[in-house]
């Protein structure tokens, strides 16, 4: 029995130890891959200190060009969208990584419905975040919702999971191209879109923890006296005019002006400027990006 429990004690203690090493590790190549997520997010938790800051999923990394936005608005611009980054709980994670250090004078968000509405695994993409877990305890109530908590505070290792194999293939690889302040460019698409945009009717099922987080946001803006303003960005299908009703209630409640270019359309007589029904390619982010701008610098000269 004595030997059992002396084999068990080196065991356990053997995996303690292999995993806060692991996590050391992961940690250190965490901070040093060239995988772009890996670069925007220590950038924002450690570095970040542009006055605008644009927060989001693909549609802000790909759509957003921080150099013709800066030149109209007079301010230095970074973009801080994540690929699959997916809903309001990762921008509220960044949106607290980056006020660890930095307060910007503008925080735009590019929000879609999959930051209100109910989803099979709504926490999936938090995982991208757990490198950082315990630097902050707003975003720890995440990982508690997402009953990541403990796992994450007992297992250092276990936080690198979902990054893992991006992480340590970006020590090895070129650096993913991180251009223009955190725009990364579609190139032209082999194949473009050649058919009319089709009718979107995703269903609109509101998720009310979504909705609490997404008012979180809002009140840490207002507290810090930061600009908020919501973006939507165009889109190769055509959405009824009510698609945005639930987050554009919360932003007249709040008075954050939305601006809105699905709705109306834009682009969809410009397929060319699609890389695919969701995302524009590089023209086509530059010709809305100059939009965009326009826009943004006639809601800040409004006030």
């Amino acid at each position: 029995m004595r030997k059992f429990i002396l084999s068990l004690i080196v065991i356990i203690v053997g995996v303690f130890l292999l995993d806060r090493i692991g996590g050391s590790l992961m940690w250190w190549v965490n901070q040093h891959t060239g995988e772009a997520a890996g670069v925007k997010t220590k950038y924002m938790a450690y570095s970040v200190n542009e006055d605008v800051i644009l927060l989001g999923t693909s549609r802000c990394n790909l759509h957003y060009v921080p150099s013709i936005i800066s030149d109209s608005i007079g301010m230095s611009v970074y973009n801080g969208g994540i690929n699959a980054s997916d809903n309001i709980y990762s921008h509220y994670i960044l949106l607290n990584l980056i006020l660890s250090h930095h307060t910007p004078k503008i925080i735009g968000v590019e929000v879609s419905n999959s930051d209100i509405v109910k989803q099979p695994d709504p926490f999936a993409s938090v995982s991208f975040f757990a490198p950082y877990f315990g630097e902050n305890s707003s975003n720890d109530s995440i990982f508690r919702y997402a009953n990541l908590f403990w796992p994450y505070k007992l297992f250092h290792l276990y936080r690198f999971n979902a990054k893992a194999t991006s992480s340590i293939a970006g020590l090895f690889s070129v650096p993913e191209k991180v251009e223009d302040d955190g725009y990364i460019a579609l190139p032209k698409p082999a194949r473009p879109i050649k058919t009319p945009p089709l009718k979107d009717t995703s269903p609109i099922d509101i998720d009310n923890l979504k909705m609490d987080y997404l008012q979180r946001f809002i009140n840490i803006c207002k507290e810090k006296d930061i600009k908020l303003v919501f973006m939507i960005s165009p889109c190769y299908s055509v959405v009824d005019n009510h698609n945005y009703d639930a987050i554009k209630d919360v932003a007249l409640r709040n008075g954050i002006q939305v601006l809105d270019y699905h709705t109306i359309g834009l682009f969809h007589d410009h397929p060319s400027y699609f890389s695919d029904i969701v995302h524009l390619w590089d023209m086509g982010a530059r010709i809305y990006s100059s939009i965009f701008a326009h826009n943004l610098k006639q809601v800040l000269e409004m006030e």
